[in-house]
């Protein structure tokens, strides 16, 4: 049976090196082109990153601003300002009045002032979601889509004093606060015993 395969397989070796030699030869391969992604087509995280670092954040002309949205952006602090564990959040004017770019580590954010019915200062970035909370004795970025603070505590050098001033003589914001004595705890006794 061994020699039968082995005959075989020698008498068919000459077709099948015909068969090779009458074959048409192939034309010379191209070198295969960079595929295009399409517009439907996400990039990786980090190629996302790379291109949102180095395209420029221009005013978003949609936004229009009224005139309380214009007082509240002149008293936005702009600058570097310092925040807890050792970060930072820079706030610098934008083109158009009453837009700031923000910016936290990699993060970089348009917004815009939005009116607060609490006497807070708020700047928002819908197409991003961030926000940018301005109060008298600190401010805090947060993400609206992560429902978490990006960044607190951050002070500048008037919110700090306000903060010092609060740490020395606190208010219950709670109570009302009197103009002549001053009000009492509940259940403590009112005037001199």
């Amino acid at each position: 049976m061994k020699s039968l395969i082995a005959t075989l397989l020698i008498a068919a070796t000459p077709v099948l090196v015909l068969a090779q030699a009458a074959a048409p030869a192939k034309p010379e391969a191209k070198p295969a082109a960079k595929p295009v992604p399409r517009k439907s087509e996400k990039l990786a995280p980090a190629a996302q990153k790379a291109v949102e670092e180095v395209t420029p954040i221009d005013d978003d002309p949609t936004i229009q601003l009224s005139e309380g949205d214009l007082a509240v952006a002149k008293r936005i602090y702009v600058g570097t300002i310092p925040c807890e564990l050792g970060a930072s959040v820079t706030i610098t004017p934008g083109r158009r009045d009453g837009m700031f770019r923000v910016q936290h580590g990699r993060s970089r954010f348009l917004m815009h002032p939005v009116e607060s019915r609490t006497g807070a200062f708020r700047l928002e970035d819908p197409r991003q979601g961030a926000m940018w909370l301005q109060l008298g004795n600190k401010s805090m970025l947060m993400s609206q889509k992560l429902g978490q603070r990006l960044a607190d505590d951050c002070m500048n050098p008037a919110q700090h004093a306000v903060n010092e001033a609060l740490k020395k003589n606190p208010i219950n914001i709670l109570e009302p606060q009197a103009s002549g004595p001053k009000a009492t705890p509940t259940g403590a006794a009112a005037g001199p015993n």
